[in-house]
């Protein structure tokens, strides 16, 4: 089992790191002037997206073996779920905007893709609170 929560940790880790980065290209593409630079991050947002689901995926199924391997139990736990479940809503949602973006229908600024790129970061801080100190 700690080969598998290893393997967690990573596509964890690595999703977050994707989760990270497209909203950041989003800012960029939204402030995007000249027609080479959008078409380079239109490509960027959609090679970051398709190479990052996986992993998405990868990270939830090796979360509930994990679950299911050790029967682990108590409030915090329903408290991740849940945030994971948001968290892959905020994955798919991304990818809403990728197709958007791609159909050259953006209607928001760079503004709020800025503040859209701190949702991560505060479902991870979450999440780790509640993994290492499961305050109930």
């Amino acid at each position: 089992m700690l080969w598998l929560k290893a393997f967690h940790i990573i596509m964890v880790v690595s999703w977050f790191a994707g989760l990270f980065y497209l909203p950041r290209i989003f800012v960029n593409h939204a402030m995007a002037t000249e027609p080479a630079e959008i078409t380079r991050l239109k490509l960027m947002e959609r090679k970051l997206y398709r190479f990052v689901t996986p992993i998405a995926w990868l990270a939830i199924i090796s979360g509930l073996t994990l679950w299911l391997g050790f029967g682990f139990s108590g409030g915090w736990l329903h408290a991740k779920v849940f945030l994971v479940a948001v968290l892959y809503g905020y994955h798919h949602y991304c990818g809403i905007l990728v197709k958007r973006f791609e159909a050259d229908e953006n209607v928001r600024s760079h503004v709020f893709y800025r503040y859209f790129n701190e949702i991560p970061v505060l479902i991870l801080t979450a999440v780790v609170i509640l993994v290492t100190v499961k305050p109930f």
